[in-house]
């Protein structure tokens, strides 16, 4: 006799969390923004650099204080780890549903800030290392991915517009995290603490309580359900799919490597942008930008960079996920090349709306991949095939700041002006894209045979069984 486990029935369960009928599906995209905006914190961690230098000195650097080099690394562990568990991952998080990975991606991102915290205190950077960079990026990781396939989902109809409302939150995170941030450190600050430590509590806690939020409120469709009045397009285009193709399968088709390609040619030229924007536009314009002045152009391009992802994904439910990321590719290529210019002809304001025009798409990039891949491989795997695309924004965020800072690096100890110093790495981006343009052209329907057949879809759907 078999019966269900009883994890089966548990509160993580699919079961549980399968949506009865007249559920308003409009109350998903709140619950994904609510993990989002937590683990957008990430793009606004550089707040505590700083006074992470200061620990000891309180008031400036002292003997024995950490270094800028050795917490830059925080950062980048905790971009590598979201990128390795959100591609080691996804499997995991189509087998168990979205509360589960939401779940745990809370007590990751919560639980990183407290290990931190404790590193601080003690003053051990491996333990902020562990903490932040690795347990915290674990969680960044699950927790991007896991409301992903949700969505797409619950909005077959908008599929763009769904994950764009999500991973804008990724984009605009920073916005609540940086003066919240500031403002914990202020009201904590005494004559002998920063405030890093117990900021670090505070928000560890809150991100822990409102990613699970999320994860509570979370719900999945019944199989077979359909937004009400809705039908599929009798004539459907033939880059969107009727059929799935698993998760293993889908790394075996050209399409997933050739959009990785696509995806991390468009963030290796954003990300190298986003790493140097303060001190591209000064050096750009020497003397004319003030510091406050380059401040405010940062902030420009987070705002963006957050309004990019949901404007192009929606965009894309109309012109089509492959038309989108010709326009990302193509414009942007038109971009870099132009933009040097702009800084030779003392133009800055235009300099300005090709950088905002260039990040815009680098959002826009992040959110409308989840609804391609879901068009060419199906929704059933695409949150696990969405995770491990992403290894493209781990190649990408090592690429671009390679790029821009160490070309700049090199034409200056070559005697080229500062202000000249980023026109061949620009050159360099839009040829880039060019690849990436090539490679989006060559994407194509998949394959029948990469298709999961019936009797596969009916064994995938079967809960797990224990016998008796």
């Amino acid at each position: 006799m078999s019966v269900l486990s009883p994890s089966e029935h548990g509160f993580f369960s699919k079961e549980r969390i399968t949506a009865g009928p007249g559920f308003n599906r409009w109350m998903i995209p709140p619950a994904a923004l609510a993990v989002h905006l937590c683990i957008g914190q990430a793009y606004a961690f550089s707040v505590f650099n700083k006074p992470m230098t200061q620990l000891l000195g309180i008031s400036k650097s002292a003997p024995g204080d950490w270094s800028l080099a050795s917490l830059g690394w925080i950062f980048s562990l905790a971009i590598t780890f979201l990128g390795l568990s959100a591609a080691f991952a996804g499997k995991w998080l189509e087998d168990v549903g979205p509360r589960k990975a939401m779940f745990t991606a809370a007590c990751c991102f919560g639980g990183g800030f407290l290990i931190g915290a404790i590193g601080i205190s003690l003053h051990q950077l491996w333990l902020v290392y562990l903490g932040y960079g690795i347990i915290g990026g674990i969680g960044l990781g699950i927790g991007y991915v896991s409301p992903v396939s949700t969505l797409i989902k619950w909005f077959p109809d908008k599929r763009g517009m769904a994950t764009g409302m999500a991973i804008m939150g990724f984009g605009g995170g920073a916005f609540i995290a940086s003066p919240l941030s500031v403002a914990l450190m202020s009201h904590f600050h005494t004559a002998t603490s920063v405030g890093v430590a117990q900021t670090f509590v505070v928000l560890g806690v809150l991100y822990f309580i409102s990613m699970n939020i999320g994860a509570f409120a979370i719900r999945i469709p019944a199989p077979g359900w359909k937004p009400e009045g809705w039908t599929p397009p009798a004539t459907q285009s033939a880059m969107i799919t009727k059929n799935h193709v698993h998760i293993d399968q889908a790394l075996k088709t050209p399409q997933f490597w050739l959009v990785w390609w696509a995806l991390c040619l468009n963030v290796t030229g954003g990300i190298g942008v986003i790493g140097q924007a303060s001190v591209m536009i000064q050096e750009s314009f020497k003397g004319a930008v003030t510091p406050a002045a380059a401040a405010g152009f940062v902030g420009l391009l987070s705002l963006f960079n957050m309004l990019g992802r949901f404007f192009w994904s929606s965009a894309s439910d109309y012109i089509g996920r492959k038309n989108t990321y010709y326009i990302f590719l193509a414009l942007g290529a038109v971009l870099y090349f132009l933009v040097p210019g702009m800084g030779a002809a003392g133009n800055v304001a235009l300099f300005v709306l090709f950088y905002v025009i260039i990040i815009s798409m680098y959002g826009g990039g992040f959110s409308t991949v989840p609804a391609y891949l879901a068009d060419l491989f199906g929704t059933r795997y695409v949150g696990g095939i969405h995770g491990r695309l992403l290894t493209a924004w781990a190649a990408g965020g090592i690429f671009g700041p390679v790029l821009v800072n160490y070309i700049r690096q090199y034409q200056v100890a070559h005697g080229v002006p500062p202000s000249q110093a980023y026109t061949d790495t620009m050159h360099i981006m839009a040829v880039l894209l060019i690849i990436g343009f090539v490679c989006n052209f060559f994407v194509r329907p998949v394959a029948s045979h990469h298709h999961m057949s019936s009797e596969e879809l009916a064994m995938d759907a079967q809960p797990a069984m224990a016998t008796k």
